[in-house]
């Protein structure tokens, strides 16, 4: 059993992976051609507005977690519910999403009007990007339950096969955009809220022909939804927390910047959404498998998963993170060809932000897995209230936009590194050294697998062709051995050895 899990998680990420690079190689070519074509205030407007609406949403964030966690949940269990669970959340979520549509409409176009810095001759096409972002939204909404089907059934090639599809849609808008003489704005908004909603689409088409808990018409129980709903309702917080952090901050910096700044904010924030595709992409893989390990009460194994895999997560974000930090500025001329003033810090902050993250976030599995939120609920979140408050203040006392990316580095390092293990320690009753000698090993890694790059990187002050390719190999290869001889304990070399000669002689045979 123990090996055919393994197995599952390694195919799930490899499918989950293969995924993650199309997509990013799309995203990263048509942020780029979308900045030109749009130009920087456009971007930012269009950031903005879709920051108003996502902000509205935050409550549709914490019933998703609640609804992604029964359903795994309750396949653990030897007589499942799935048809009656899927449906009450179905239906839940249709009716949330009704009523955000209505507080957008209200207090989203009146925030768009009277409180963000918008051109005035810029204002009637923000509207119009504004009511399709609304449409969007209301449509993933209720994409939740299907979403967190797929995640429960642990059948995660079907995101590699229509992201093949979102690519070419992708891709097809940015060359539209270039043939035709619309607004810009207007008609990518447009163009994005149509793509949005066949991609979403397909996945429901696909989820109804293959899982017989969705094809079900619409019920709801009270007793089952109570269960989610209670679990979500400390989920709101996070949420709601998380909103702030982010989305509040965008709106925030748009009152007190001209909309250059939050383009210049997206830009970092997408960069870090990438990197932390990669991670999210492994934990989408092995946190199925945390939480019914758990649920079958084998909460051993479900503990050993859990550990190991935030040091597999850590690991992975770190080859990521080095040779970008230090190679940021020429790995962005290339990306984006004209990299608007004051980005590069930007970036950097954000990513180096990201190697905490993924601390933070893997150590959230197993309390995941358990259901008990409330601690967390009630303390994480503290950190994410306080960005917006403090950012808000230090705008108003004249400091630059650059202290918004501090602020959050801050919060995510003391989350990762203090709050969550004590919280696990707590809530999940892992041994504190246990969880110490995790984050430990992370941090030593890091400060041997950096010393020749940064070394490297001296060496070249003036960037050439020549120095990218040095400094790059370098990085590489000092993480990858470093993590090697020193991140990975003899079991875990040995497993991936007998992995890689495994698929060696497949391929031979």
């Amino acid at each position: 059993m123990a090996e055919s899990n393994n197995e599952r998680i390694a195919k799930n990420t490899v499918f989950l992976y293969g995924r993650m690079l199309l997509v990013m190689l799309v995203t990263l070519y048509t942020s780029r051609v979308t900045l030109k074509v749009l130009g920087v205030d456009d971007y930012g407007i269009y950031q903005t507005v879709g920051g108003v609406v996502t902000f509205l949403s935050f409550l549709s964030n914490a019933l998703g977690t609640g609804t992604s966690r029964f359903l795994t949940f309750e396949m653990g269990k030897k007589k499942p519910r799935l048809s009656l669970l899927f449906a009450t959340v179905r239906t839940a979520h249709i009716v949330l999403g009704l009523i955000i549509v209505v507080l957008g409409e209200i207090i989203g176009l009146w925030f768009i009007y009277n409180k963000l810095v918008i051109p005035a001759d810029r204002l009637n096409a923000a509207v119009f990007a504004f009511h399709f972002s609304i449409i969007a939204t209301f449509f993933q909404i209720t994409q939740i339950p299907y979403n967190a089907t797929l995640i429960a059934h642990e059948d995660m090639n079907i995101y590699a096969y229509i992201s093949i599809v979102e690519a070419v849609f992708k891709l097809a808008i940015v060359f539209l955009l270039q043939l035709f003489v619309f607004d810009l704005l207007e008609f990518y908004a447009a163009l994005m809220c149509t793509t949005t909603v066949v991609i979403l689409f397909i996945y429901r088409i696909y989820c109804r022909k293959k899982y017989p808990e969705v094809k079900g018409n619409l019920r709801f129980d009270r007793e089952l939804f109570k269960g989610v709903a209670s679990f979500s309702g400390w989920n709101l917080i996070t949420s709601s927390a998380m909103s702030l952090a982010n989305q509040g901050v965008t709106i925030v910096t748009n009152m007190f910047f001209e909309p250059s700044v939050v383009t210049i904010r997206s830009l970092a924030l997408r960069v870090n959404d990438i990197i932390n595709t990669f991670i999210g992409n492994f934990r989408t893989a092995v946190n199925p498998q945390i939480v019914k390990k758990y649920a079958a009460k084998d909460y051993e194994a479900s503990k050993k998963l859990a550990l190991e895999s935030t040091k597999y997560t850590y690991y992975l974000m770190l080859i990521i993170v080095v040779p970008i930090l230090l190679l940021s500025e020429p790995l962005l001329k290339i990306w984006l060809d004209e990299v608007p003033d004051g980005l590069v810090p930007f970036v950097q902050i954000a990513v180096f932000q990201g190697l905490f993250q993924a601390l933070d976030t893997s150590l959230y599995a197993p309390i995941f897995a358990t259901g008990k939120i409330k601690e967390n609920a009630l303390i994480s979140p503290l950190f994410d209230f306080i960005q917006l408050p403090v950012v808000y203040g230090l705008f108003l006392l004249g400091y630059p936009p650059i202290v918004l990316a501090w602020v959050s580095a801050a919060a995510c390092i003391l989350l990762g590194v203090v709050v969550k293990p004590i919280l696990v320690h707590k809530i999940v009753n892992y041994g504190y050294m246990e969880i110490k000698k995790v984050i430990g090993k992370c941090m030593a890694v890091t400060l041997l697998s950096s010393i020749l790059p940064v070394v490297t990187a001296f060496m070249f002050d003036n960037m050439t062709v020549k120095g990218f390719i040095v400094i790059l190999a370098a990085s590489l290869l000092s993480t990858g051995s470093v993590i090697w001889f020193a991140g990975l304990d003899k079991s875990a070399r040995k497993m991936i050895r007998a992995l890689v000669s495994e698929k060696f002689m497949k391929k031979r045979a």
